[in-house]
Order: structure tokens, then sequence, then C-alpha cells
């Protein structure tokens, strides 16, 4: 390691907080950029920050990142930066795992809540002044199929089985008698367990054997009373076919934090959509957040001028971290 490592830290404009990055200041050259600079910022630079999480300046950038050993990403997911280029090389890639799995979690059993007790029903309602009564659902006894059974989806199990409801997880590997899922199918037998969900929450890392996996086909499989709420990534979902599942009444609603295109666009058919609720990709930015992903940098910061392992290393051939066992 140089006696002065160069950090860049990617960023939209929006730096991470002083005072938190300040051991990292005391023993780097700080170099902070935005997208346009990032190729320039990276020549002679040892580790990357890519603190500017949705950015997808990178792999067009890398080809300046001669000297670069380590990129972190201030996300769970990496897909933005995992170019094949950054997948051949030598980098070693890090996320930031276990910053937002609880926030997630929450937001999806709001959802979940929200469209058992119809609350958007009852704020128009409100709203027109309207006293009617009516009769809602039960969230206990129902079940949910969580889709990827890493760290967000595991915290997401746990939150919706301690209010009552049956959860099973869908994944890489088929797997009985699992702490959080019960039982966990495979890929092959998707179609199967989508049918017998009435929540369907899309909670896996972007890969190629992902993207698109929620098409035509996936909905069509699902019960007509069922709701999809995905806090992956847009592009798991086919969002033709999301909304023409949603408009034919293939499914009962949707709840979407993440979308593709993203942002969605004004004008796009999900925002009219009755039984859709749009939220702009913060179902994990909590207060703090930003707090939280600049002190895990500098956790791993440390780490790596010490000479000690990082936290939250990517198998680049996956695209995400491996789970060491089954509550990560």
């Amino acid at each position: 390691m140089p006696a002065q490592p160069v950090v860049v830290v990617l960023h939209d404009g929006r730096l991470p907080p002083d005072e938190v990055m300040a051991p990292v200041a005391a023993r780097a050259e700080l170099r902070p950029t935005e997208e346009a600079g990032l190729a320039g910022a990276l020549r002679g630079a040892d580790v990357l920050f890519a603190y500017d999480f949705l950015s997808t300046a990178v792999p067009d950038a890398w080809h300046a990142a001669g000297s670069l050993q380590w990129l972190h990403v201030a996300a769970a997911g990496v897909n933005a930066v995992m170019s094949p280029q950054v997948r051949e090389s030598d980098v070693v890639v890090t996320n930031s795992r276990g910053i937002f799995e609880e926030p997630i979690a929450e937001y999806v059993l709001a959802q979940v809540l929200s469209f058992a007790k119809d609350l958007p029903g009852s704020l128009r309602l409100q709203q027109q002044h309207r006293w009617e009564h009516r009769e809602s659902e039960r969230v206990a006894g129902t079940r949910a199929l969580v889709v990827g059974t890493g760290p967000i989806g595991r915290a997401i199990a746990r939150l919706l089985r301690a209010a009552g409801v049956e959860v099973h997880g869908s994944g890489r590997r088929s797997r009985r008698d699992d702490p959080d899922f019960t039982t966990v199918t495979d890929a092959a037998a998707l179609t199967a367990e989508l049918g017998r969900a009435d929540w369907v929450v899309a909670a896996p890392p972007l890969t190629d054997a992902t993207r698109g996996m929620f098409d035509a086909a996936a909905f069509a499989a699902m019960a007509p009373h069922a709701r999809f709420v995905n806090v992956g990534r847009g592009e798991l979902v086919r969002t033709d076919d999301l909304v023409a599942a949603l408009r034919d009444g293939h499914i009962a609603g949707a709840a979407l934090d993440v979308v593709d295109p993203e942002p969605l666009p004004p004008g796009h058919e999900l925002w009219e959509l009755p039984n859709v609720v749009v939220t702009p990709h913060s179902s994990g930015d909590v207060h703090g957040w930003r707090e939280a992903l600049t002190e895990l940098f500098v956790d791993n910061f440390l780490r790596w001028v010490e000479g000690r392992p990082l936290r939250h290393v990517v198998d680049k051939s996956l695209g995400y971290v491996p789970s060491t066992g089954s509550r990560p």
C-alpha cells in the first residue's frame, strides 16, 4: 500500500459528511469527483468510494483505473459497476451490506399492511369527507414468497413472520428447515410457488440470471388476488408485462420502490394505475443512512490500510456477497 493512498470519492453533488470521513482524510489524498471527472480522478488512484451508488459512470471510466486496488459501493447492489472489465480485474469490490436490511423490511411490511387495510382508499375517502364503513383483510395467516434469500430477504421474512405471515423463499438452491423461510425452492420451482403466494416480494440481486425474471409468464402464474412488492432492482421486472398484468387484473396490485426506467418518466402508466404505489428508490433511506454508509466505508478503509480483511467482499463471478450461513 502507498504511503499516502489516493481515494476517489464519486458523488452526485452531495459529499459524504466531513466529520465521518475525517479518519480517511487524515491518512489519504481525497479526490472528490462527479461523473464527468471520474476518469481523470481515477488516474493513479488506489481506492474508489462509489458514494453515488446510482451512478453508471464506472464502466466507461474504468480504462483509467490502472492503479486501483479496491472499489467500495455505497449500496447493497453492485450491478451498476460490475462490467466485464471489473469482473476480470484484480480489483477487490465491497458493498454496503448491513445498512439497508431492516429499513427495507419495514417498508415491505408497511406496504403489505397498507394493501390489506386499504390505507390509500381510506385516505381518498377522508379527502372527500366521506364516512364510509368498509371491511379489510387479515395479514396473519396469509402466505408470502420472498424471491431472494440474502440478508435483505431474510430481514423481510423475519418481520413478515412476526406479523403472522407464512413466509417461504425462492433462491439459487432449494433447502428445508430454513430458520427464516422454513422452505426455500430453487428457480425451477418458482412458477409453482408464485401461484401459492398472496404476497410476492422481489429482493434478489440483479444478475444475468435474475434480469427480467418477472415477466408475463411470472405474473400469469400469480394468483389474481396477489400483490407484488419490488425492493430489488427495476430491471428484475419487464415493465410492460407488469403494466399489462395490473391493467388486466392478472394480479391485484404492486408496490414498487424500484422501476425500469428510473426515475419513472412523467406520464408513465404506472403513475396512474389505481392499484399501484410508487416510491422513489427510497425504501432503505432512513434518517442517518448517509452517515451509516460512510462509517462502513471508513471502517473498511482502516482495515485496508492496516492490512486486515475487508468486510463484505463481493464474489465478482456471482455479483454479490455470498452468505456464510443461513443467518448472515
